[in-house]
This record gives structure tokens, C-alpha cells and sequence, in this order.
């Protein structure tokens, strides 16, 4: 057993980040200013979408997406049970109702094929979730969204550095909302990032982080700026900090290596894990893609193993090692419970993986013999708990 406790996850701050946000600090400008722009402008380069607001967080994102898409109060939208709640709450936040379509059990994405059983003429959109930075179907998904006329708004929030057939998640879809908060795969300490193809969208973004008006402070007060502004709609204060962009700035540039790493290391924990039939994996798609690997999850099989989840976690905790439960369904939790009652009985593949997953230590601050420990770990309590070892 080691000796100190690995955390789940853990960001990786170098001195170039300490460096910017010192400069930011020093220049007397820390709000949203010239380092959002840069930031803003180094995100589309990287995804290739045409347009990027950053705004304080991936839940703000999503709502002024949602905004942007036109849904209304008593719109329907279909999205993924197996997801943070913030993508549907936020639906919820204005007057939506969320539709839940099961996911499915190799992918643990939203399965296109349920995403049709829930089509009625209420549909407004569609918000595929990346799960852990695999890509959903998009080509499906996009195809079914464009019989019906519908939006559709990716929830990239684990996929940044996660390619669809060659193009970068955030470019395959109207709208894409991306997080940065700390256990993601960049971080800017909290913070999110929307992208979108539409030039429109873009400029409704962009007044409604910041109160509806029409102009930023930056544009206000720096040199050459006029302090005079109007209120053109409702809007929020969502918007990002230059303290915050300095971090994702330098973060973004070492987006490559840090996935390298979290690839490397989530194929070491694949090539141990697949001789263990009592938990199951993520598994590969067919079509061309590149995952992120924001998480690492397991799915314990409840009929191969005799430990429920949470003692495996607490297990894990008492051996040194941080897991994370990524997540438990939306329907699980008892506040969508009560509001989404009866859309349980359409979600058992959901229902599953939400009492049976957990997510094992994956970021690029791990070394080889902290890899090796969590596979020496969970080996253990497999071994242990395996209903074929008690048979035994």
C-alpha cells in the first residue's frame, strides 16, 4: 500500500502561468481586457472554430448557449442522464424541460437511437455530452437534429483535445460549451469556454455575459476607449477574468503534452484492466476519432462482484488512492427525481452505470509507479470482492 494518498486529480501549474497572472496583476488590468482576447483568439486557433467567448464557468456557458439557441420556457431538449447536473439545470434555469435518452453501455454516450424515441413536437435541441472525451456520434446525431429542425449544443466540458473524424470537438455542432475548472484537462482556476460557427450567436454571446451592454470595460476604459455604453437586452455577469486567461493562455500551449500523458497512462490502466470480466470499460468507437481522456472511469459488474460501489471507493480511500464518481445520473439525484418522475423507467443502462462507476486517477502530474499503484489496487479489491473467487 503506498505510503501518502494520491488524489483523484490534481492541475498542473508551472511558472509560466504564475508568471502571466503576476504580469496581469503588476499592469493594473485583471478583469476581462486584453489577456480574454488573446485567450479567446489562441482557442480558436486550436479548435478551428471561427468564433470563442470565454465566460467564468462551463454552467454560465451553458446557459447563455441555450439563450443563444433560442430555447424558451416549455421547449423540450434531449440530452445525456450521464452527465455534471449543471447540463440540465441550467435547462431548467429557463423554464426547459430536460429529456433524458439513455446512454449507451460500450461508450457511455448518449445513444442516437434513443435520442429519436424522444423527438415530439415540443423538441427544441439536442446537447450530446462527450463522455470523458470520447465523442458522441455526431454525424447520427447531427442527421437526426437536421430531419427534425432541431439545435444542437455539444457539452465539450470534458473534450478539449477530442477530434470527430479529423475535426476538433466545438466544430460539430451550433454551439460547443467547454470547462476549465481545475480537474479538467486545461484549467484557468474556474472558467469555460463557448465556441460557435454562427456570427450571430457570437454577438449575442457577447452581451449577454456581460449585462446586455454594448460595450466591455475594456473597450470602455483602456486608451482610445469611450466610457459612454448602452443596455441592449438581459443579460449576466458571466464573463471571464484576465487573472483567469493568463492561466488558460499558457495552459492551452501544453494542451498536447498533458493528453499525451493522460493517454499514455489510460492505456496502461486498458491493457491491465480488460483480464478483469468483473468490471467493465469505455470502449473504443468505429469511426475515426481522438480521445481526450478526461476521465478514466470503471462500470463494476454487480452480477460478477459482491462490493457495492461505495464501499469500493471507501476500500480504495483506506489503500491510498483517490477515485471520483463521474456521475451519478441525473435521475439519481433526488431534487430531478421529483421533477423528471417517470423518465426513469426509459433509462436502465443509465440507471446501472450510475450506481456501479467510478473514476480512477488520470492526470499528467502521475508518474509510472503511481499508475502502477492504482492498478495494484483495484486488482486487489477485484480479487477480493470477485463473486467467482468466493465461488472458489
Amino acid at each position: 500500500m503506498r505510503s501518502e494518498f494520491l488524489p483523484f486529480s490534481k492541475p498542473q501549474i508551472g511558472q509560466e502561468e504564475i508568471d502571466e497572472v503576476v504580469d496581469s496583476l503588476k499592469s493594473g488590468w485583471i478583469t476581462t481586457g486584453p489577456k480574454v482576447q488573446k485567450f479567446e483568439s489562441l482557442f480558436t486557433g486550436y479548435t478551428g472554430s471561427p468564433h470563442a467567448v470565454a465566460v467564468n464557468s462551463a454552467t454560465s456557458g451553458l446557459h447563455i448557449a441555450y439563450l443563444a439557441a433560442g430555447i424558451k420556457p416549455g421547449d423540450e431538449v434531449i440530452t445525456s442522464p450521464m452527465t455534471f447536473i449543471s447540463t440540465v439545470s441550467m435547462l431548467v434555469a429557463i423554464g426547459a424541460k430536460p429529456v433524458l435518452a439513455d446512454i449507451d453501455l460500450k461508450t457511455l454516450n448518449i445513444d442516437p437511437a434513443q435520442i429519436e424515441k424522444k423527438i415530439t413536437p415540443k423538441t427544441k435541441a439536442i446537447v450530446p455530452v462527450h463522455f470523458a472525451g470520447l465523442p458522441c456520434d455526431m454525424d447520427a446525431i447531427n442527421a437526426i437534429a437536421k430531419k427534425h429542425n432541431l439545435v444542437v449544443i455539444e457539452d465539450a466540458a470534458h473534450a478539449i483535445g477530442t477530434y470527430y473524424k479529423g475535426k476538433s470537438a466545438g466544430t460539430l455542432s451550433d454551439a460547443a460549451v467547454f470547462s476549465f475548472h481545475p480537474i479538467k484537462n486545461i484549467t484557468t482556476g474556474e472558467g469555460g469556454m463557448i465556441t460557435t460557427p454562427h456570427p450571430s450567436w457570437h454577438d449575442e454571446l457577447m452581451l449577454t455575459r456581460f449585462h446586455g451592454m454594448s460595450k466591455s470595460a475594456w473597450k470602455r476604459y483602456a486608451k482610445g476607449g469611450t466610457p459612454v455604453y448602452s443596455i441592449e437586452r438581459l443579460g449576466y455577469k458571466y464573463n471571464m477574468m484576465d487573472i483567469q486567461a493568463a492561466i488558460g493562455i499558457h495552459q492551452l500551449k501544453k494542451l498536447p503534452e498533458f493528453n499525451e500523458k493522460r493517454t499514455r497512462l489510460a492505456n496502461a490502466y486498458h491493457k491491465h484492466f480488460t483480464k478483469f470480466p468483473e468490471i467493465r470499460l469505455q470502449q473504443t468507437v468505429t469511426y475515426d476519432h481522438v480521445h481526450s481522456w478526461h476521465l478514466y472511469v470503471i462500470v463494476l459488474d454487480p452480477r460478477k462482484i459482491n462490493i457495492h460501489r461505495n464501499d469500493f471507493v471507501g476500500e480504495m480511500g483506506e489503500l491510498n488512492i483517490g477515485t471520483g464518481v463521474h456521475f451519478t445520473a441525473v435521475h439519481h439525484h433526488p431534487y430531478y427525481a421529483d421533477l423528471l418522475r417517470g423518465q426513469e423507467t426509459d433509462l436502465p443502462v443509465s440507471s446501472e452505470v450510475s450506481e456501479n462507476i467510478l473514476s480512477l486517477p488520470l492526470h499528467p502530474g502521475l508518474d509510472d509507479q503511481d499508475a502502477a499503484d492504482v492498478i495494484d489496487a483495484v486488482t486487489s479489491l477485484i480479487k477480493k470482492h470477485s463473486k467467482k473467487a468466493v465461488a472458489v
